[in-house]
C-alpha cells in the first residue's frame, strides 16, 4: 500500500486452488419451501434419478407416519384417491397411506459459470465449479393420477349404461388426410412450441441414482474430490493482474437478462393495454380481433375525444368497406410469411381467397358456399373459416353478411365510399385475371333484400354506359351527316352536341374493360376527362386526342418501377393511382384504352411480341406486354437484349440468358448482372423464366 496508514491490514493470506475433479458432476441443491433448521438430512431417500441433459432430478423421500403432525386419516384418502381399492405393484402407495412424497428440481440459474464450491483446509482454498443449481420443491403429480383414476371411473359408468341401450355398435366414418411436405418455415415453428419441447424432454431417459446419506463412507470418500488431487505437480503463476482487475475476474458485473413478457392470446384484449399504443395501432388489433365492425363501434372503442377524421385514416390502412362496414384486410390476418394453420396453403393464396369472398359480400348480402369454393378452389377448411370471418348461415340461403348495410356511414362519408369503390374495382381486375371469370358471371338477383347501396351503383353505371353507347352512335350518325358539308362545322356540331348533352361521349366504341370510365367524371367545356374534343387537341397523325403530361408522367415514373407490364396491369395501377389521391382531385380521371397505350409508347416503351403457344388460354390484355425499352440507362441493353429473347419464346432459360449476354456484351458480364436483370424484368417457375404477368397461374 502506498499510504503509511492501513486501516484494512492483510490478517491471513490462503493458496487457492482448482479441483476439477467432480467439474462436471457438482449440483447445489436449494431447498426454498423448506426451513434451514429442518433439513432432509436424517430423512431415508427411497430412490433418486436424474436428467443430465435437462439438469432434472427426482428425489422419493419416505414421511414419518408416526410422527405426531402427521394426519393418518388425510393419508389414507389421499392414498385411496390415487391407488383405488386395488391391490397390485403399480400402486403408488404399497401401504394404503400416504408414506412418501417427491421433490422435483427446477434449474435455479441457467449460468453456473460465477458460482464454486469451496472447501478450506490448512491455508488452503480448494475450489471446484458448479455444474448447476437446482431448487427442490415437492411434486403434486399425485393429485393428477388420482384424478385421471376418477374420470377413467366415470368413463367406465357412462360406457356400462350406453351398452345395456344399445343393442350394437354404430358405425363411425373416418376421415383420412395425406400430410403436405412441411416447409422450413413450419418446422421452425413446430420445433419452438412449447408441445414439441416437452416431447424432447420426456424422450430423454432417466439415470436411476443410489443416494448415501452425509455421513455414509461414500460419501466421505467423494468429498475427497473437493481437494485438488494435483498440488504436487502444478507449477504456481505469480498473478500479474492488479487488485481492481483482479476483483473484476472474480466478480464480473452483472448483465440484466431481458425477460420477454408473455404474450396473451390473440383473442383476447386489455383495453388499459391497448390505449397505450399509438391510434394506428390501436386501429390495427382491435380489426385484428373483431374482423368486421361498424365505424360507429370502433369510435366506441376508442378513447374518448379521439378525432374521427385521424381514426378513418388508420381504418383505410387495414380494412375495406363492405356493405357500409369495416372488414380486415386478408394480408393483415396473413402475412407473407404465414400459412393456413388447416391445410398449409401458403398467405398469398389464403389472400386472393378471401378477398375474393369480400368483393362478393360488396355486391350480394348473400353467398353460397359452392360457388365460391368452386371459383377460390381451396380446402373446405379454409373456405368456411373465411365465411365464419364475415358471415352467417342461413337456411336455404347459404352465408349471410354478418352486419346490416351501414347506409348512414355511406352518406356522411361519400368520398371515403367512393375511393373504397375504385379500390375495389381495382381488385376486381386482379380477382378476374387469377380466377379467370366474369363480373357478369355473378350478376346481382332481383331480391328485394339485396343491398340498395350496391345494386343501385351497379344498376346506374350500367344505364349510364347503354346511355352513352345511344349518344354515341345518334353523333356519330349526325357527324358523319355533317362531314360531307364542311369539317369546321361538323366539330361545332360535335362539340355543340356534347356540350349539349349530359353525358359526355368518347370519339371510340366504349367497352366493358375500361373499369374507370364514368359519367361522373365528365369535364365542362366539351372536354371528356381532361381529353379535349375539338380539334386544337387533338394528334392530327393518330386522328385521337393527345395524352395528358399527368398521365405520360403517371406511365413513365410505373414502368420506371416495374419494366415490364401487360396492359391489364397497367389499366390496375392507373386505379390504384387514382383510389389513392385525395377527393376531388382528378388530374386525368377515366382513361381510354387508346389513349393509355399512346402513352405507353411516348414513355420509351415498346410492345413485346411474346410468341404464345395456341394451348395457353389468355385475356387480350394479358397477351399485350409492354416494356421499358430506354430509360437513359447502361443497363438498358441488357434489357433490349431479354426482350429481344421473349420476342422468339415465351420462356427461357437462364443459361440460354448468360450466353446470350456474353455473346453480345463479351466477358464483362457478370453472373449478379444476370441476377439483377432476371429479378427486374422476369419470373421464375418450374426452372424455366417468363416475363413478369405472362406466366399462367
Amino acid at each position: 500500500m502506498a499510504s503509511g496508514d492501513d486501516d484494512d491490514p492483510i490478517i491471513q493470506e490462503f493458496d487457492v486452488y482448482l479441483a476439477k475433479s467432480l467439474a462436471e458432476k457438482l449440483y447445489l441443491f436449494q431447498y426454498p419451501v423448506r426451513p434451514s433448521t429442518m433439513t432432509y438430512n436424517e430423512a431415508t431417500h427411497l430412490a433418486a434419478k436424474i436428467k443430465p441433459k435437462q439438469q432434472k432430478v427426482e428425489l422419493e423421500v419416505a414421511m414419518d407416519t408416526m410422527s405426531p403432525n402427521y394426519c393418518r386419516s388425510k393419508g389414507e384418502q389421499i392414498a385411496l384417491n390415487v391407488d383405488g381399492t386395488s391391490c397390485d405393484e403399480s400402486n403408488l402407495y404399497s401401504v394404503k397411506m400416504m408414506d412418501k412424497q417427491t421433490l422435483t428440481s427446477i434449474q435455479a440459474t441457467t449460468d453456473t459459470s460465477r458460482y464454486a464450491v469451496a472447501v478450506i483446509r490448512k491455508g488452503e482454498i480448494h475450489l471446484t465449479p458448479l455444474q448447476g443449481i437446482l431448487q427442490m420443491r415437492p411434486s403434486f403429480t399425485y393429485l393428477d393420477k388420482a384424478d385421471t383414476k376418477h374420470r377413467e371411473r366415470e368413463a367406465a359408468n357412462e360406457a356400462g349404461d350406453s351398452s345395456q341401450d344399445e343393442a350394437e355398435d354404430d358405425v363411425k366414418q373416418i376421415t383420412v388426410r395425406f400430410s403436405r411436405p412441411e416447409s422450413e418455415q413450419a418446422r421452425q415453428r413446430r420445433t419452438q412450441s412449447y408441445e414439441f419441447l416437452q416431447k424432447k424432454q420426456a424422450e430423454e431417459p432417466w439415470v436411476h441414482l443410489h443416494y448415501h446419506g452425509i455421513k455414509d463412507g461414500r460419501s466421505e470418500h467423494e468429498r475427497q474430490y473437493l481437494f485438488c488431487q494435483s498440488m504436487g505437480t502444478t507449477e504456481s503463476t505469480e498473478l500479474v493482474k492488479t487488485p481492481s482487475e483482479y476483483l473484476a475476474m472474480l466478480m464480473p458485473p452483472v448483465t440484466e437478462e431481458k425477460v420477454v413478457k408473455p404474450t396473451g392470446p390473440s383473442n383476447v384484449l386489455s383495453m388499459a393495454q391497448l390505449r397505450t399504443l399509438p391510434l394506428g395501432d390501436q386501429v390495427k388489433t382491435l380489426m385484428k380481433n373483431v374482423k368486421v365492425m361498424p365505424f360507429a363501434n370502433l369510435m366506441g372503442l376508442l378513447a374518448p375525444g379521439t378525432d374521427s377524421t385521424s381514426v378513418l385514416r388508420c381504418i383505410q390502412q387495414v380494412a375495406m368497406l363492405v356493405q357500409g362496414n369495416w372488414v380486415v384486410k386478408s394480408d393483415v390476418l396473413y402475412p407473407k410469411t404465414s400459412c393456413s394453420p388447416h391445410s398449409g396453403v401458403p398467405a398469398e393464396v389464403l389472400c386472393r381467397g378471401r378477398d375474393f369472398v369480400m368483393w362478393r359480400f360488396t355486391q350480394e348480402r348473400s353467398i353460397m358456399r359452392k360457388e365460391v369454393a368452386a371459383v377460390i378452389k381451396l380446402p373446405p377448411e379454409d373456405v368456411k373459416d373465411f365465411l365464419e370471418q364475415m358471415a352467417v348461415p342461413r337456411v336455404n340461403r347459404g352465408w349471410e353478411f354478418l352486419l346490416p348495410s351501414d347506409h348512414d356511414f355511406v352518406k356522411k362519408h361519400p368520398d371515403v365510399a367512393q375511393r373504397q369503390h375504385m379500390l375495389w374495382l381495382g381488385i376486381q381486375t386482379k380477382l378476374e385475371k387469377v380466377f379467370g371469370f366474369s363480373k357478369e358471371d355473378f350478376a346481382p338477383k332481383k331480391d328485394s333484400q339485396a343491398d340498395p347501396v350496391h345494386v343501385s351503383g351497379e344498376q346506374r353505371l350500367k344505364s349510364a354506359r347503354d346511355g352513352a353507347r345511344d349518344n354515341q352512335a345518334s353523333l356519330q350518325r349526325d357527324l358523319d351527316t355533317r362531314r360531307k358539308g364542311s369539317a369546321p362545322k361538323a366539330s361545332a356540331g360535335a362539340n355543340a352536341a356534347a356540350s349539349s348533352s349530359p353525358v359526355c361521349v368518347k370519339q371510340e366504341p366504349l367497352s366493358d374493360s375500361e373499369e374507370l370510365m364514368d359519367t361522373s367524371d365528365a369535364l365542362p367545356n366539351g372536354s371528356l376527362n381532361g381529353y379535349p374534343g375539338s380539334p386544337a387537341g387533338s394528334d392530327p397523325q393518330n386522328g385521337h386526342a393527345a395524352p395528358r403530361p399527368e398521365l405520360q408522367d403517371f406511365v413513365r415514373s410505373t414502368f420506371r418501377r416495374h419494366y415490364v407490364l401487360t396492359f391489364s396491369e397497367v389499366k390496375r395501377h392507373l386505379n390504384l393511382h387514382l383510389a389513392s389521391l385525395p377527393p376531388g382531385h382528378c388530374p386525368f380521371g377515366a382513361v381510354p384504352d387508346r389513349a393509355l397505350q399512346d402513352a405507353i409508347l411516348l414513355s420509351q416503351c415498346r410492345q413485346i411480341p411474346v410468341p404464345f403457344p395456341p394451348q395457353i388460354k389468355m385475356a387480350s390484355d394479358e397477351q399485350k406486354v409492354y416494356a421499358l425499352w430506354e430509360s437513359g440507362e447502361t443497363f438498358d441493353r441488357y434489357r433490349q437484349i431479354l426482350f429481344e429473347l421473349f420476342m422468339k419464346n415465351y420462356r427461357v432459360r437462364k443459361n440460354m440468358v448468360l450466353s446470350r449476354l456474353t455473346q453480345e456484351l463479351g466477358d464483362n458480364v457478370t453472373k449478379s448482372d444476370v441476377d439483377r436483370l432476371l429479378k427486374d424484368c422476369c419470373t421464375t417457375q418450374g426452372g424455366m423464366w417468363y416475363l413478369k404477368g405472362t406466366m399462367q397461374s
